[in-house]
């Protein structure tokens, strides 16, 4: 039923809640490989990036005909609001975003096969809903800046290269960022596909006098994994609105994005 109610909005879903309007967006919405929904409702910190985000997330559309949405109305979080997309795009979600019925709209979307994708402080949303932590793979502890430098040049080892969220990236990506360090190491129950070498920044957070320490030698910070039924793609990257201009992390999203959307295949268990 939710990919049959996809098919028959697919040709409005670019013009319903913000989409993308012009000749790009009116072929997409005529026959696009999928839809998505960009989510970026905040309700604590709120990233100066976002509109960048929504941004490059559409042109990606515009570039390789998929349809994009775009809300920070929760509201949307309907059985029926959420049917017409393949996968809903969390781009920095912060704080508690969903009330009870919007929860449960969503964790229906995602058991019957939806697709979710996370973007930076994805992970920092949701705290008192145990089924989201699962869900994104791990909660947000903190990053780097109590007696260190916030932003920091790092080297992302590349792992999952047969999938298309790291298939375009080098085995060794040298870039800046914030650099998240998580509440729990999820590497056990998810596919991580890349990990930030603590050897190559200091990956000290503020959340404890003197620093709180890093993940180690394993610190994962893009993943993916089947998750009740549905698939799901996190990367912490992506803080700086010029971070959105980069063609390597753009590659990175867009695969991540097919992914989850179910279009490609999901090589994540």
């Amino acid at each position: 039923m939710q990919r049959l109610l996809k098919f028959l909005v697919a040709v409005v879903v670019a013009v319903g809640l913000g989409g993308s309007t012009g000749p790009a967006a009116a072929t997409a919405a005529a026959h696009p490989r999928f839809t998505a929904l960009v989510f970026s409702k905040t309700a604590a910190f709120r990233h100066d990036s976002i509109p960048a985000g929504v941004a490059a997330i559409r042109q990606l559309g515009a570039e390789h005909n998929f349809a994009v949405d775009a809300t920070e109305d929760a509201s949307v979080f309907t059985d029926a609001g959420l049917a017409r997309y393949d996968v809903v795009i969390w781009l920095s979600t912060t704080g508690d975003v969903l009330n009870a019925p919007q929860q449960a709209a969503f964790t229906r979307y995602i058991r019957a096969g939806g697709g979710y994708a996370g973007i930076h402080a994805a992970s920092d949303t949701e705290y008192d809903w145990p089924w989201y932590g699962r869900l994104v793979g791990a909660y947000f502890r903190d990053h780097p800046g109590s007696v260190n430098a916030q932003f920091q040049v790092a080297t992302v080892n590349v792992l999952a290269r047969d999938t298309p969220a790291a298939r375009p990236l080098p085995r060794r990506w040298e870039r800046e960022d914030e650099w998240y360090n998580f509440r729990t190491n999820p590497r056990h129950t998810v596919r991580v596909l890349a990990e930030v070498d603590e050897s190559t920044y200091d990956p000290r957070g503020y959340s404890v006098p003197g620093g709180s320490p890093g993940m180690g030698p394993h610190h994962p910070i893009s993943w993916c994994q089947p998750y009740d039924g549905g698939r799901v793609f996190y990367t912490a990257m992506g803080h700086k609105s010029e971070y959105y201009a980069d063609p390597l992390l753009l590659a990175h999203l867009y695969g991540g994005i097919r992914m989850a959307a179910g279009v490609t295949p999901f090589n994540c268990t």
